[in-house]
């Protein structure tokens, strides 16, 4: 498919991958229109940091993906749906669970269901890696048992489903990608990452985590864009489920510590009660086969090994520890 060809909605263009996803179609020359989150201040999330003369290119649009007619009204004229919005904080769903199958699942449905009435050509429907729970072996194949080991990842298992459902039964041409942990600039605090460098970088050397034995295959958000774009390009990925991931996986109390090194300080780490998962819900290990992308799509990690995630993990540093952009997050109050 050529993404030049008519309007691409991208949703959930206001967060932390959909804003680089955003920001990349642009760069490309696609025509992108920008469904973000409705919200009083008129803030269109990370979209509002990019630069005017980008801003300028895109269409944007502010609702609610769990209403259905905007969801409609925002996809007319559209030959390509990238379907990024959702609530995706493991901890909040444990509090909330109700909203994330509002969200997560019926806001899926939503997209479906226009893209169906709509005809649209393609629709790249985003997964997430916590479908698996903890690996029963690695390194994880798309065929690996899904496990609900959380609220969240039940709502991605049941979203999931759904839009694989509508390209059996309707013969809807949907595509699922499926990225392990991403991370890099603009990323909440929710995340192990930002949650690390922000500490350090605002002066605490006594680093507050939750568990610190599971691993999980990071991969640097570059990667995951180009990732969807190879996904929403390729007619062989319809009707398929594909990792994208580096295929390394590395623990977060060692994650902790090179992070720490790269930043030049020596940090303690304190495992806090209040940043565990339930027991029986803590994924423990995580690793990506990311064979299928490599065969479908052409893709590689750019970013990957020990080498790779050093290089993504200082582009994030540099990003984190200027001052303005350090603003924006509240390094000593924990962010579930």
């Amino acid at each position: 498919m050529d993404l030049k060809a008519g309007w691409i909605l991208v949703t959930g263009a206001d967060g932390f991958i959909g804003s680089h996803l955003t920001e990349e179609l642009v760069r490309m020359g696609c025509k992108v229109r920008a469904f973000v989150m409705y919200n009083s201040f008129n803030s269109w999330g990370w979209l509002d940091a990019l630069p005017p003369e980008m801003l300028d290119k895109l269409e944007v649009i502010a609702g609610d993906i769990r209403d259905p007619h905007l969801v409609e009204q925002a996809m007319r004229d559209c030959l390509a749906v990238i379907h990024l919005a959702a609530l995706v904080a493991i901890p909040y769903s444990y509090h909330s669970p109700n909203s994330y199958i509002d969200t997560n699942v019926k806001g899926t449905l939503n997209i479906l269901q226009a893209a169906r009435k709509l005809r649209v050509a393609k629709v790249v429907h985003t997964s997430t890696s916590e479908v698996y729970g903890t690996a029963r072996f690695v390194p994880i194949s798309e065929d690996h048992p899904l496990q609900p080991q959380s609220p969240y990842s039940a709502s991605k298992i049941g979203a999931d489903q759904m839009a694989l459902a509508f390209n059996h039964s309707f013969d809807l041409p949907v595509a699922i990608i499926r990225p392990f942990n991403t991370y890099g600039p603009r990323q909440s605090a929710r995340a192990v990452i930002p949650t690390i460098i922000t500490q350090i970088a605002s002066g605490q050397r006594l680093v507050k985590l939750g568990a610190v034995s599971p691993t999980r295959d990071f991969n640097y958000v570059m990667d995951t864009v180009k990732g969807f774009i190879a996904v929403a390009a390729s007619d062989a990925a319809v009707g398929e489920v594909i990792n994208i991931g580096s295929n390394h996986e590395i623990s977060i109390g060692d994650l902790a510590l090179s992070i720490a090194r790269l930043m030049s300080v020596s940090v303690e780490i304190h495992s806090e009660a209040e940043r565990l998962r339930p027991p029986n819900s803590e994924v423990e290990r995580l690793r990506a086969d990311h064979s299928r992308a490599r065969r479908l799509l052409g893709w590689e990690p750019q970013y990957a090994g020990e080498e790779g995630l050093a290089r993504g993990l200082q582009a994030t540093i540099d990003w984190y520890t200027k001052k303005a952009n350090l603003s924006h997050y509240k390094a000593g109050v924990y962010n579930i």
